[in-house]
């Protein structure tokens, strides 16, 4: 109603075409009875004939409204589609929202269809009821309670059940989700679920949501039959009761045809124009309900409001307190409570399996995201090199030095950015800072050399790398991730997809397995059967013995309960610390 109120002038048109349907629900049960009473049981078939015939023209009258009733409504409903696409969008520039595309296109269409549907299944029984009541009283006033109690009765028990339902399907439909979201997570890591051990913990999180979506279905399935028996009570009853009283209303001067034509108003009017209405607010209804809560709703996760929170501690570029961040309502959180800090001159490398939330981290660290819970302090400016370089069509130079509009750098500190990264002899061959950059015919490597000379060239003291040298070679990742890291007072995060990052990097935080584990990379390797699982080394090949000794068993790995014994058949396992004496020296 407060999207509809508004459209008053629409409503008035929508209510006069409507009249004519509302005399063409009148003309049915009346034309019949006066057709039957009048004309052919009186034997004046004529009569009857021109009772059906006026009764036919108001059908013709009714299918004219009818077609008007569709453009106004169309004049109701788009008004309300153009709020909600201004709403979605509004809120998107406010706050990033991974939703806002699901929301702009899928979520609004289906609440224009809706409410198109409602309208007119509200607006059809409204005026079945106001033709037929009428209709009724004009036959014989003494029908009207027969008729109207019992339908009175079913529409009351019907409209106290849709704030319940309506309730009970926003319930269902965030359980299904967080099942559906669950289950993703589950499939999707199948491999590193197995290597980390967590099948039961997995296994229990996806029983629960099962579990919850279960009881969600059963107290919507108790409300239905609630509706259901609404259905009975107003349509099938009120037949019943008509009947039963037949004898009665025959003797208190309702004629045969007017009991034909109040039968005719409940059958073909009253009856389906409630079962519409019934099913369009009880099932659509309640859909119409829960995705515009969702469009209107000021949500905590879609409208969360940046978190300042002050500054960070001294020579810290960036600190997260109990950080948490979600994609929607109901789902599983991507970042949990998590607590980190990057010093000034810091380098840190980010691992785990895709999808588990090293991007999102970057973007919260950026400020891309804002977290649902939490704070994230940053003491400097900061620049974030996604995967896919932002490279226009322009200068070199314009490109280089896009990060810096209010001092843009010279040309020598440009072509040393680019030369301390690797840029320099791509910047040669497209012809000095001058040439003109055309990015199709840059390779995606070409296209990331340049947005890590840009991201250099930039006074930023905190850099955040989203896997922005996939595109390079290692040597080319290698050259430009320690540029990065020797520029003085820069804080490096490198969101690693090869191993050489990690190595590299003086701290590792490492997402997935059983939580968040950090520490160095020889540190991991040591102490993390999951770290050993992503990286597909073990700690004795990638660190050596300084006896030569290369054994796959032995003291300090912790989190390990058995090991491929390197020297017996393929496949043979063997406990920690368990490692059988071969014999003689030189066959151990």
């Amino acid at each position: 109603m407060r999207f509809v109120r508004p459209r008053w002038r629409a409503l008035l048109r929508l209510a006069a075409w409507s009249a004519l349907e509302a005399g063409e629900t009148f003309l049915l049960g009346y034309a019949l009875a006066r057709a039957l009473d009048r004309g052919f049981l009186a034997g004046h078939t004529g009569v009857g004939l021109g009772w059906l015939g006026l009764a036919a023209l108001g059908v013709v009258a009714g299918a004219f409204g009818t077609g008007r009733v569709h453009l106004a409504v169309a004049a109701l409903v788009e008004p309300v589609r153009d709020d909600l696409v201004r709403r979605v969008v509004r809120r998107a520039l406010r706050t990033p929202d991974g939703a806002a595309v699901s929301r702009l296109t899928h979520q609004v269409e289906i609440a224009r269809d809706t409410l198109a549907g409602l309208v007119m299944v509200s607006r059809t029984f409204v005026v079945t009821a106001v033709g037929a009541l009428i209709g009724l009283l004009s036959l014989a006033p003494v029908l009207l309670p027969v008729v109207a109690l019992p339908l009175v009765a079913g529409l009351a028990l019907f409209l106290a059940t849709l704030r319940p339902l309506a309730r009970r399907q926003e319930v269902f439909l965030a359980a299904d989700e967080a099942l559906a979201a669950e289950l993703g997570l589950a499939v999707g890591g199948l491999r590193d679920i197995t290597a980390a051990g967590a099948q039961d913990r997995v296994g229990r999180g996806v029983r629960e949501r099962i579990d919850a979506e279960f009881h969600a279905s059963r107290a919507l399935a108790r409300w239905g039959v609630l509706r259901t028996l609404a259905a009975g009570i107003g349509g099938r009853l009120t037949v019943v009761l008509l009947l039963a009283a037949a004898p009665w209303l025959l003797d208190h001067g309702v004629t045969p045809g007017a009991f034909v034509g109040a039968l005719a108003y409940l059958t073909q009017s009253l009856i389906p124009a409630l079962q519409s209405l019934m099913q369009g607010l009880g099932t659509s209804g309640a859909r119409l309900f829960v995705v515009l809560r969702r469009l209107t709703a000021d949500g905590a996760h879609e409208e969360a409001p940046a978190r300042p929170g002050g500054e960070p501690g001294p020579g810290e570029a960036v600190r997260l307190r109990g950080v948490t961040f979600a994609y929607g309502p109901g789902a599983a959180p991507v970042v949990d409570g998590l607590d980190l800090t990057v010093p000034h001159g810091g380098h840190l490398a980010v691992v785990g399996p895709s999808g588990i939330g090293k991007s999102t981290l970057a973007e919260l660290m950026a400020g891309v995201r804002a977290p649902d819970s939490g704070e994230v302090l940053r003491g400097c400016a900061r620049v974030l090199v996604p995967q896919q370089a932002y490279v226009f069509t322009d200068t070199v130079r314009a490109n280089l030095s896009y990060l810096c509009p209010d001092d843009p750098p010279g040309d020598e500190s440009l072509l040393a950015s680019c030369a301390a990264v690797g840029a320099r002899g791509l910047v040669d061959r497209l012809g000095g800072l001058d040439a003109t950059v055309a990015p199709a015919g840059l390779s995606a490597g070409e296209r990331q050399l340049i947005a890590l000379a840009r991201a250099y060239a930039a006074p930023a003291p905190l850099v955040l790398l989203d896997e922005a040298t996939c595109h390079l070679d290692p040597a080319a990742e290698d050259r430009a991730e320690r540029a990065f890291a020797e520029r003085p007072g820069t804080a490096l995060v490198v969101v690693a997809h090869r191993t050489g990052s990690a190595r590299r990097a003086r701290q590792v935080l490492m997402l997935g397995g059983t939580g968040v584990e950090r520490g160095t990379h020889d540190e991991l390797l040591q102490q993390s059967a999951f770290y050993r699982e992503l990286t597909g080394l073990h700690p004795s090949l990638a660190l050596g013995d300084a006896d030569g000794v290369h054994a796959v068993a032995g003291a300090g790995l912790t989190g390990d309960r058995r090991h491929v014994v390197p020297y017996g058949p393929v496949g043979q396992m063997e406990a920690v610390r368990d490692v059988r004496d071969g014999g003689a020296l030189g066959g151990e």
